[in-house]
């Protein structure tokens, strides 16, 4: 199993996919318990849900699990949110605060992921979009998330159904975040928010260097807008992916074409 997926394409998104991957590897698995071998807290099917929305976007897709190692956590194992309840480089609880480990892992065992499974992704991530920007002068990161809508431990109520995070707008160009959340915000029968209680991941963060031409957003899903139910078995529900394909779509074509626009060194 390779650690990465790349596609290219020739235009200027680069769509990262961190958390869709399922692989675990056997030596990693006999140490997870019950709970941890569940794997809940998988963006499920979120890369079929990206699939061919618009034409020669980059894709990079990490292929393992967050449980063996987070591919969109600071490889230093800083806090992403200080003070608030979250999962670090290699999580000790699910997104419910329950252990998911028999055996938890060693810091030499997670040097070791670290070097086997994110060093590979983010390099992979890093090299497209350096090639993105030689091509356009400019790359647009387009981070894909999905998650439980209603998860007590991470948040109060139920999450709205698109979340956007460009680190309180450090991350892009103001033009990106204003047609993002003008698309997200108008999409009849969904709900929305800007940096509410998730501002961008660590790739988001790290990436998005918008003097250098370089943009990021991160779009978290509630996974009740495309899946059947927020469950086990965690069925992709085609009509629900339909409707808000169409506005994820609409997203990806409007940054598209805003990329000329940005500015940026090339």
């Amino acid at each position: 199993m390779t650690p990465v997926t790349t596609d290219q394409g020739t235009g200027p998104i680069v769509l990262g996919l961190p958390h869709s991957g399922t692989y675990v590897p056997d030596d990693v698995a006999v140490k997870l318990n019950k709970a941890g071998r569940e794997l809940a807290d998988t963006d499920w099917h979120i890369d079929r849900l990206y699939d061919g929305l618009a034409p020669q976007v980059t894709t990079v897709k990490a292929n393992f699990h967050r449980y063996v190692i987070d591919a969109n956590r600071d490889p230093t194992g800083a806090s992403l949110y200080p003070g608030q309840n979250t999962t670090g480089l290699v999580p000790q609880t699910d997104f419910d605060g329950g252990s998911i480990w028999d055996v938890p892992p060693t810091e030499a065992e997670i040097e070791q992921r670290r070097l086997q499974f994110h060093a590979p992704y983010h390099a992979a991530l890093a090299a497209e979009i350096e090639r993105v920007r030689h091509l356009h002068g400019v790359a647009i990161l387009y981070d894909c998330h999905s998650i439980r809508s209603n998860i007590s431990f991470l948040f109060e109520g139920t999450l709205p159904d698109f979340n956007m995070g460009t680190n309180m707008g450090a991350t892009c160009d103001p033009q990106i975040e204003t047609t993002v959340a003008g698309i997200c915000e108008t999409a009849s029968g969904y709900s929305a928010t800007l940096n509410g209680r998730f501002k961008g991941g660590w790739t988001t963060r790290h990436y998005g260097q918008p003097h250098d031409g370089t943009h990021a957003i991160q779009m978290e899903l509630a996974q009740s807008t495309y899946l059947t139910n927020e469950a086990a078995p965690w069925t992709y529900d085609p009509a629900k992916a339909a409707r808000i394909r169409t506005h994820l779509t609409k997203i990806l074509t409007a940054l598209a074409n805003l990329a000329p626009t940005l500015g940026g060194t090339s």
